[in-house]
């Protein structure tokens, strides 16, 4: 599974992914996370299969699931509580989720 974390910057979200990389991998799962902006959205959204979206991008949301699902990949509104988390799991079970893949 091919996992995409944004936030406004990408500076916030690079500590989701690293602790989703941790979560999935504790779990055996053969997991791609990446993090970044919301300006790089346009050309990673064909080569992933989950988008995970920062809380405080929730005005923007509906746009970016149009724009997943419009690349065949789903998006996810993270909550609050997965930015202060110590561990992926959370993050890691909403992408799961969306695909429908096994932990």
């Amino acid at each position: 599974m091919r996992i995409h974390v944004v936030c406004g910057a990408g500076a916030s979200s690079t500590f989701v992914a690293l602790r989703v990389r941790k979560s999935a991998a504790a779990r055996g799962l053969d997991v791609h996370v990446t993090a970044g902006s919301e300006a790089d959205l346009a050309g990673l959204l064909p080569i992933i299969d989950v988008l995970l979206v920062g809380p405080h991008l929730a005005p923007r949301f509906t746009e970016m699931q149009q724009q997943a699902e419009a690349a065949d990949a789903q998006a996810r509104l993270m909550p609050s509580a997965v930015f202060a988390a110590r561990d992926g799991e959370e993050a890691l079970d909403l992408a799961i989720a969306a695909t429908g893949t096994r932990s």
